[in-house]
């Protein structure tokens, strides 16, 4: 019986220890797929929000203008289009109308918004477990888009109505709003401006970072700038058709200045379909998707090589603090 017993000890001892290395092995394959799904999950210094939050500042702020120098022209093609009424011609002169004003509003809500959702993202793919990681991107965009909208709203209601050629300057813009129409006509259309720009912000993200997740895990290296590029693009197109109707809304009620012509979202979208048709809720389609494709693609590809340069120059003191070591 003795015998029988050690082969009996033997095999659970075998067992166990082939349990605990599938244990292990197990373990490692989760440690791999987390760290695709963000920056670092490793467990941060109390410092590291205030480097993500500066980093993603920088970033943020400096995609956000390059992108908006390139394409403004896009951009105020799209704008009149929306804001036309019926058949409405376009004039395709200015095209950077009101360009150095929109930057003054796009630098620092790029950076607030970027500088919100990066530090934002990384606690929530921490909190959530890792097959609710598009739920972390979509609620980091989403409370980056809040936060940035402070910014962006009054900047997109100048920028609008230049672009429309009811001013000529930014500075004479706000103060003939702020005199006609208060403090408030400079966030004229605020609410369509959230329901435009929250599942726009959280989609495009969470799309984005969804595919870089799995190419990386796919590549199972880190992604070069064009490969960021592309899926930047995808993300940006794909989100700005879907958004077309939410921005064809935001429009209207951003320009149309003391007229009231709209009393609010829902009256607007009647109007419109009343008055235009079901189709003038995708006005302006081509050149917005357009837009944002090529903006998505030149605002993550710069995003990321930002960041990458920047945490480039944390990286060379600790190497030389250990080659002396």
């Amino acid at each position: 019986m003795g015998p029988f017993t050690l082969a009996v000890d033997t095999k659970s001892s075998s067992l166990v220890s082939s349990d605990v290395s599938n244990r292990k092995i197990k373990n490692l394959q989760l440690q791999t797929k987390k760290c695709f799904a963000s920056v670092s999950m490793e467990e941060e210094k109390p410092f590291d929000f205030l480097r993500i939050l500066f980093e993603g500042i920088i970033a943020g702020g400096t995609a956000g203008v390059v992108v908006e120098t390139a394409l403004y022209p896009i951009d105020t093609i799209k704008t009149r289009l929306q804001a036309a009424h019926g058949g409405g011609k376009i004039v395709l002169k200015g095209l950077y109308s009101g360009l150095a004003g929109n930057l003054a509003g796009v630098l620092p809500a790029s950076a607030l918004f970027v500088g919100v959702y990066e530090p934002t993202k990384q606690k929530l793919l921490k909190l959530f477990p890792e097959n609710l990681s598009a739920v972390a991107h979509l609620t980091a965009g989403a409370i980056g888009g809040i936060a940035a909208s402070l910014i962006r709203v009054p900047t997109e209601v100048v920028k609008q109505r230049m672009q429309t050629g009811q001013f000529t300057s930014a500075s004479n813009a706000v103060h003939v709003i702020a005199s006609k129409e208060g403090f408030k006509g400079l966030y004229a259309g605020y609410g369509s401006f959230l329901l435009r720009d929250l599942p726009f912000d959280a989609i495009q993200f969470c799309i984005y970072e969804q595919i870089r997740i799995g190419y990386k895990a796919a590549a199972r290296r880190d992604l070069n700038d064009p490969e960021n590029a592309i899926i930047g693009a995808f993300a940006g197109a794909l989100t700005g058709a879907i958004t077309t109707p939410l921005d064809v809304i935001k429009t209207r009620l951003m320009v149309q200045g003391s007229a009231n012509q709209y009393k609010g979202i829902f009256d607007c979208v009647q109007t419109i379909i009343r008055e235009e048709g079901p189709s003038a809720l995708l006005k302006g389609i081509q050149p917005r998707v357009l837009w944002i494709g090529i903006g998505g693609s030149i605002f993550f590809g710069v995003l990321e090589s930002t960041k990458r340069l920047l945490a480039a120059e944390r990286h060379p003191k600790p190497t030389q603090q250990s080659k002396h070591d």
